[in-house]
């Protein structure tokens, strides 16, 4: 009898299922993206209940397309970071979710830097005080809507990333819940002793009551609700996307990377059972708990990747789909003096700077759409490269090959750039959507399905390989051009703050 596994995989700009078999094949998949709420300059916001509309609308698509006895239950992966809060006993966001990419809270961390916390933050987390996490942003709703802090302080509230809000509504209220590495993200996680910390929750003022119960990626979470999805199905495996990907990636093994292009641009190098500390502003993150075994990495995080793309084609018009790009790239050539530094929402790894807006240098007379177009593929090398130096500082300096996997890396130029620029190999795996395959791969194992990480890892297949093939002092010329740009914008953020 064919079994399968369906994974939730809800982002930044869609939600997506994704029906796999038990070899890790994708058998269905359905998409629907949501509208992004920008109601001021650096604020980012989601509909909560567009999150769960979509997320309802794919899954009930994907799930119709086989008899609900071979489906053996259900995976979830999530946008991290993006925070919801919702009212306890009715279960209705008190205000939307506010976005990773937000940066309403800049200010804030800005006086936190200064009163001297942040070393005590990431020794304890491994992250750094950035409005990029949860901790801000919840801070953030309690004290700007009405009531809010006064409902929290009585229980009334629930704060969750975006994976505790669907498994809160998909059990009818009845788990609230999350997994290691969603809670690694939200700076009030002690990554060491996996727990919440008391005294990150005092620092931000937030109730504890307001937590989820934190348990490991292939745990059984719950049950999601016949009269919500139609079937009842286990929800057997949660990961925050990154983290996802890099099980779905199978980097199971210290040393092993992953780069994942959606929205954003994600790094997470595999470090195994020691937390390493960056001293390059990187971030010391859970790569994946299971078992009861707590497997660390490092990672670097970009705020646009796909997004770029996103806004080539939506907020400028300069292409109708993303695929166009491709052409435009090839008949450009990447020796062009164009470079897009899309710090629309800031800076992320290793730069973390949230006041850097973005910007077109090095443009002449005859640049047009194409250029234009080119250099945001390039940007997204070029912002990799940046995160494979500061891991290379960190002693990471053995990197040879990296695996890729996202939206993007369906664009052999892009990926042969990115090769061109990195100078390593970049294996483009047979399933791309390996963020959605490590939602289910977590299930399997939980339920049953697989018995290692091993039997994991023989799901894992190449479909290409690329390999460096522009000379070393070329690619070198056209990074450093890169680096003279981000130096040129972080001057800018600069003298507007110094104003």
């Amino acid at each position: 009898m064919a079994r399968y596994i369906l994974s939730i995989d809800q982002g930044t700009t869609s939600s997506r299922a994704i029906l796999f078999d038990v070899a890790g094949k994708i058998v269905h998949t359905s998409a629907q993206e949501f509208e992004q709420i920008f109601p001021e300059n650096g604020w980012v916001e989601h509909d909560p209940n567009a999150i769960w509309d979509t997320t309802l609308t794919v899954a009930k698509e994907v799930l119709c397309k086989v008899e609900a006895q071979d489906v053996v239950g259900m995976g979830i992966t999530n946008q991290r970071e993006t925070t919801l809060v919702w009212d306890k006993h009715t279960g209705e966001p008190i205000y939307n979710a506010i976005v990773w990419q937000d940066r309403r809270t800049a200010d804030y961390c800005h006086r936190l830097k200064a009163q001297g916390v942040e070393e005590t933050v990431t020794q304890k987390t491994g992250l750094v005080l950035d409005p990029y996490f949860s901790a801000t942003k919840v801070r953030w709703i309690l004290e700007n809507v009405p009531d809010a802090r006064e409902k929290a302080t009585k229980g009334d509230l629930l704060f969750g990333t975006v994976d505790s809000f669907l498994l809160w509504r998909l059990t009818n209220g009845a788990v609230h819940a999350t997994d290691a590495t969603n809670a690694s993200r939200t700076l009030l996680f002690n990554i060491h002793t996996q727990q919440w910390d008391s005294n990150l929750l005092s620092l931000f003022d937030i109730p504890e009551s307001m937590l989820p119960e934190v348990k490991d990626c292939d745990s059984v979470f719950g049950e999601a609700h016949k009269d919500i999805l139609g079937v009842s199905l286990p929800i057997a495996g949660i990961a925050g996307d990154q983290q996802a990907a890099l099980i779905g990636q199978a980097c199971f093994s210290p040393g092993m990377v992953k780069s994942t292009y959606g929205t954003g641009c994600f790094v997470i190098a595999n470090t195994g059972d020691k937390a390493i500390a960056s001293h390059n502003k990187l971030l010391t993150t859970v790569g994946y708990r299971i078992q009861g075994k707590t497997t660390y990495a490092i990672e670097g995080s970009i705020f646009m990747a796909g997004a770029t793309m996103q806004w080539l084609r939506d907020g400028i018009g300069l292409i109708d789909h993303a695929s166009e790009s491709l052409a435009m790239a090839e008949s450009v050539g990447a020796h062009q003096s164009v470079y897009l530094v899309p710090a629309f929402t800031g800076l992320g790894a290793p730069y973390w700077n949230p006041e850097a807006r973005g910007a077109l240098v090095g443009m002449t007379r005859d640049t047009g759409p194409k250029e234009i177009v080119t250099a945001g593929l390039q940007s997204v090398a070029y912002q990799t490269r940046d995160l494979l130096e500061a891991m290379a500082k960190d002693g990471l300096n053995e990197i040879k090959r990296i695996r890729v996997d996202g939206g993007m890396v369906v664009n052999d130029w892009a990926m042969q750039f990115l090769s061109d620029v990195l100078h390593v190999k970049v294996d483009r795996p047979v399933v791309t959507e390996t963020t959605a395959l490590g939602a289910a791969m977590l299930a399997g194992l939980a339920l049953g399905v697989f018995d290692s990480l091993d039997e994991l890892s023989e799901l894992w297949a190449e479909e290409h390989e690329f390999e460096m093939t522009m000379p070393q002092a070329q690619s070198e010329q056209l990074y450093q051009g890169w680096v003279r740009a981000v130096k040129g914008v972080e001057f800018m953020a600069q003298l507007e703050s110094d104003q």
